[in-house]
């Protein structure tokens, strides 16, 4: 095996875990950030080779996507080892070096063939130049009926700390985010038994009330599944999981910023109130990401894409065909906010909420090389994977 190459980056515009460095170097070894800083604190021992890159780009530490069903004809509940692979070298295209591979409500048989090979990929070892899948993401099928959108409803079950137990072997322990409906768990023992073992409990599919969060907050749900989509909404005398989670502190929030799910407008309000602190952007792209308008199946059934948007019938969104690098650029323009701010709801704090920040989230030395270079437009021009290149704009590209 050919030993790993050593890397620096030079006289670029960093995003730095301290801060911004204006002309910086980043010395990569063995797939670690080994050192960073002013161009002028440099010592090049020559041995690294630079990396050539456009004029004027940023360097922002490599996006994590918690919730993400497939792209490029790929899908978790394929259960293949084919299709994850896919999905991790499709994905630094659009800057995303990280992801949790996300399950969806089908059958149980169908759900554990998923679990088994989603963990033994993980478990097998992950080469660097690809994303790294962190974990699983279970969405489903502890959700409200009422509130499934593309979930199957044949499918839905209620809570069982017995059968996540039982999942949570198939998957060799690696279900790292659970979304269920809060106020299906009688008594709250999933809920309970999710914190206890560190798993991160997110109210989705949900039709709670805001007491119901409120309760439910209070015995370890830590997260809102893809906010306003699929869940009780905002009323001046109900105000909702949407009113738990732009008001309770203890929540992270995902958000799918694609004006489609979530118009500009409510994205605003949204980041207003729970601002970069909390706030998780996502992408729940199915497999059509990366295709052309068509038709695709999402858990056996028919989903159109046309023009962007993935629907299940003409009133039930399904998904989306969003791209995090589009989702890091639309939060920009939707709300104002700044690049440090969009970094950090796309690396940072999904990154803290995994548990995976010592490794992941930030340019820092010690920390694995996952990097992206963005030009003038914050467009992705290069993706470095464990400090691998893994993408380059117009390497291959038709």
């Amino acid at each position: 095996m050919n030993s790993p190459v050593n890397y620096i980056i030079r006289n670029q515009k960093i995003y730095a875990e301290n801060g911004i460095i204006e002309n910086g170097f980043i010395k990569i070894e063995s797939g670690i950030i080994s050192e960073i800083g002013e161009m002028s604190e440099l010592q090049d021992d020559g041995e690294s080779v630079g990396v050539s890159l456009p004029r004027n780009a940023s360097v922002i530490p490599g996006m994590i996507d918690v919730h993400i069903h497939g792209v490029n004809g790929a899908d978790t509940m394929d259960a293949t080892k084919e299709a994850l692979d896919t999905m991790t070298a499709t994905l630094p295209k659009e800057g995303t070096t990280s992801l949790l591979a996300t399950t969806m409500t089908e059958s149980k048989e169908n759900i554990e063939k998923a679990l088994i090979n989603t963990g033994e990929y993980i478990q097998a070892g992950q080469e660097a130049g690809k994303a790294e899948i962190l974990g699983i993401h279970l969405e489903g099928p502890f959700i409200n009926s009422g509130k499934a959108g593309a979930q199957p409803l044949d499918h839905i079950v209620p809570p069982s700390v017995e059968v996540f137990q039982k999942w949570q072997t198939d998957s060799l322990n690696h279900i790292k985010l659970v979304t269920l409906a809060p106020e299906m768990d009688e008594g709250h023992e999933l809920i309970r038994h999710l914190k206890d073992n560190g798993i991160v409990a997110s109210a989705g599919h949900s039709n709670a009330t805001y007491d119901e969060m409120s309760e439910a907050i209070d015995k370890g749900v830590c997260h809102v599944t893809h906010l306003f989509n699929q869940m009780s909404g905002f009323h001046h005398r109900e105000p909702g999981i949407v009113g738990a989670a732009l008001n309770r502190k203890e929540l992270m929030v995902e958000l799918i910023a694609d004006g489609i799910h979530v118009r500009p407008e409510a994205v605003d309000i949204a980041f207003q109130q729970i601002t970069e602190e909390r706030m998780i952007l996502i992408t729940d792209s199915m497999r059509a990401k990366c295709l052309k308008n068509g038709q695709y199946d999402l858990g056996g059934q028919m989903v159109t894409v046309k023009d962007g948007m993935a629907l299940l019938d003409e009133d039930t969104l399904a998904g989306s065909v969003l791209e995090m690098k589009t989702a890091f650029q639309n939060i920009q323009r939707y709300t104002g906010c700044s690049v440090q701010e969009a970094v950090k709801i796309t690396s940072e704090n999904p990154a803290k909420q995994l548990g995976v920040f010592d490794r992941k989230g930030s340019i820092a030395a010690g920390k694995d090389a996952d990097l992206v270079i963005l030009d003038e437009q914050m467009d992705v021009f290069m993706t470095i994977c464990k400090g691998k290149i893994a993408y380059v704009r117009g390497d291959g590209e038709a």
